[in-house]
């Protein structure tokens, strides 16, 4: 069966990096990675700048459609951001990802502004999925205030001035109350998130929910895949480092972990990665790959093997 994207390796994808110059500082990247990660300059030049290339690219046609609209109609709506979704599982490295992509993009000339926003924010807080009894279910798409999170899409999309995302802190693993993330009309909004390519769920056998899915407010969409033994490892490893960092805080949901001994961490991490993040990984997450526009597959040691590009 023939496929849907065109797939490159890394020498491949890298000439497709043209004459794009380097703007991001080795002190800049080390800021950007997550706590296990060690991604190289090296990567950056070869996977990210020719991405930010292609997403500048996309960007560019999409601004001057939209120009061409506007004057066709007469109008001058507000400012309608570029929408980026990134989706992959948890410790697969989607938030390095975006992080990386938002700092590369806002150092072109044409859209200066760039914003991140996680899907985090839009959980349902703690005490309604404990009365819902999905606390162990945390990041499936059930956990999510979905129409709260289509409501702020519709609203970036719309051109609104000043829209306000929950945050979220995963120090105390929960909602923050009456703090907010404020999105004031970049010109790329990066939604980053577990579930962001869901197509629509049905709520019974004969009925499904709003027509309306949040992949429908995307103008691109990025899935970063490994294999779920390696990013397994990933977690595991990325567990028994937070014991000296983050569960070592006192105001740390974790707390109780940080005294674990390795043998035990990998126990612990093992059992919540098989209960919860691996389950959610085979049957909520991976199945959404073939949704994406763009696909990094990354290796065992993090770097991007192949990039897949769907055809036009």
């Amino acid at each position: 069966m023939a496929s849907p994207y065109v797939t490159f390796n890394r020498e491949q994808w890298r000439a497709l990096r043209a004459s794009t110059p380097l703007t991001i500082s080795d002190e800049e990247l080390a800021c950007l990675q997550g706590v296990n990660e060690n991604i190289s300059m090296t990567e950056v030049a070869e996977i990210y700048l020719p991405l930010s290339r292609l997403l500048n690219l996309h960007v560019g046609a999409t601004q001057e459609l939209y120009q061409a609209t506007h004057m066709f109609l007469g109008n001058q709506d507000g400012k309608v951001p570029f929408i980026i979704g990134i989706a992959g599982s948890v410790a697969v490295g989607k938030s390095t990802t975006a992080r990386i992509l938002q700092t590369l993009l806002s150092r072109w000339p044409n859209h200066p502004k760039v914003d991140l926003v996680t899907t985090d924010g839009f959980l349902y807080p703690n005490r309604v999925l404990e009365e819902r009894g999905i606390m162990k279910r945390k990041g499936f798409p059930e956990s999510y205030d979905l129409r709260k999170f289509i409501r702020f899409l519709s609203d970036v999309k719309s051109g609104i001035p000043e829209v306000k995302a929950p945050v979220y802190s995963h120090l105390v693993y929960d909602i923050v109350p009456d703090e907010w993330q404020m999105v004031r009309q970049p010109d790329i909004l990066i939604v980053e998130g577990l579930n962001v390519l869901q197509p629509p769920r049905d709520t019974d056998k004969d009925q499904r929910i709003s027509e309306v899915i949040v992949s429908d407010f995307f103008d691109f969409t990025i899935y970063v895949h490994a294999d779920e033994k390696d990013i397994r490892h990933w977690y595991v490893e990325r567990f028994k480092l937070l014991r000296q960092t983050a569960f070592s805080n006192p105001s740390s949901y974790f707390r109780r972990y940080a005294s674990l001994s390795d043998e035990e961490a990998t126990e612990v991490a093992t059992g919540i990665w098989q209960e919860i993040n691996g389950a959610n990984l085979r049957q909520n997450i991976l199945p959404t790959r073939v949704r994406a526009q763009l696909i990094l597959d990354k290796g065992q040691d993090h770097m991007v093997q192949s990039v897949k590009l769907r055809k036009l």
